[in-house]
């Protein structure tokens, strides 16, 4: 999955722009699926099956960056706004791209050694190349390999979609379900993409791949998922409780194949199945996530055996027929 995994998080795709993500995923998937379509807000949609459960299955192509708002007329320099969850204080001296390949540098106007910055109090700085205002722009930062540890910007969810794209691989069109592979538009601004998706495929139950935070450094949140422990199977979170049909399903196939897993329950954050489940007369919902650290930032650190445990566990869900009873 490495090389896969590197091609997907270097492509260049914030919220809204996820064109070339897009056709990178469709160019690995085609060949193993039995219809490919684009709806109409730009989710690609990736069908394997069809005869039995509808099952949903969604990762987002999205990652979070930047837009260009305002250029300074004495400096040039640009003013911009987030797009998606932005943690402010990370972001002196990052590297951004626009997607006509113009660098910028985010700065500051005055050093903040010990307070953190606002961000109006930031701006782009492209040494004099000019960019037009409403351009998007996203982070930059090499994908890296550390024996078993994989560290990238964009694994939120570039690493959901590398699992997904495995698992297609994997099944070979073997499956009793009708299965819909869903790779989303604009989660990181608020889950848009995932809605109008399931409510076109009406499913029967819905699967989000996305990754979660974990609780094993110091003086972090206190949740018992570990890096490197397995797969996560979603109890809680603000925006899902998973009914306790569809956790029952997920921890009770992970067993029977003696695959890895953790229960993920998190305080802050979402994933697309909170929308999934609100569409039509109502979808059960859950979510098979991958432990990561240090979550919007532009060194997002997953491990080996968490994705290969994610990966193993979707296959083993989608290869039994999904009938579920809430």
């Amino acid at each position: 999955m490495s090389e896969l995994l590197k091609r997907l998080c270097e492509t260049w795709g914030p919220s809204g722009y996820e064109h070339q993500v897009r056709r990178l995923i469709e160019s690995e998937v085609a060949a193993y699926a039995d219809e490919v379509r684009i709806d109409g807000i730009g989710n690609l949609i990736v069908r394997v099956g069809s005869r039995g459960p509808k099952v949903m299955v969604v990762a987002h192509m999205d990652e979070i960056g930047v837009m260009a708002t305002f250029a300074e007329p004495s400096t040039g320099v640009l003013r911009f706004a987030a797009i998606g969850g932005l943690t402010v204080h990370d972001l002196v001296g990052q590297r951004v791209q626009f997607e006509d390949g113009t660098l910028g540098v985010i700065g500051a106007h005055q050093p903040y050694k010990n307070s953190n910055p606002k961000l109006d109090e930031l701006y782009i700085d492209t040494g004099g190349t000019p960019v037009a205002i409403g351009q998007p722009a996203a982070f930059v930062h090499a994908y890296a390999e550390q024996g078993d540890i994989r560290l990238s910007k964009a694994m939120d969810d570039r690493a959901g979609c590398a699992v997904v794209i495995e698992a297609i691989h994997k099944l070979n069109r073997k499956t009793p379900n009708q299965v819909y592979f869903v790779f989303s538009v604009q989660e990181e601004v608020g889950l848009r993409g995932a809605g109008p998706a399931a409510f076109g495929i009406t499913p029967d139950v819905a699967i989000a791949v996305d990754v979660t935070d974990t609780g094993d450094m110091p003086k972090g949140e206190k949740t018992v998922v570990k890096l490197g422990h397995g797969a996560g199977i979603k109890v809680y979170d603000p925006g899902l409780v998973v009914p306790r049909a569809v956790i029952d399903w997920m921890v009770s196939t992970a067993e029977k194949a003696k695959i890895p897993y953790q229960i993920d329950m998190i305080e802050a954050g979402t994933t697309d199945a909170a929308r999934v489940q609100l569409a039509g007369s109502g979808v059960p919902s859950g979510a098979v996530t991958i432990p990561t650290r240090y979550i919007h930032s532009q060194s997002e650190m997953v491990h080996a055996r968490d994705l290969q445990a994610c990966t193993d566990l979707l296959v083993a869900l989608l290869k039994s027929k999904a009938e579920i009873s809430v």
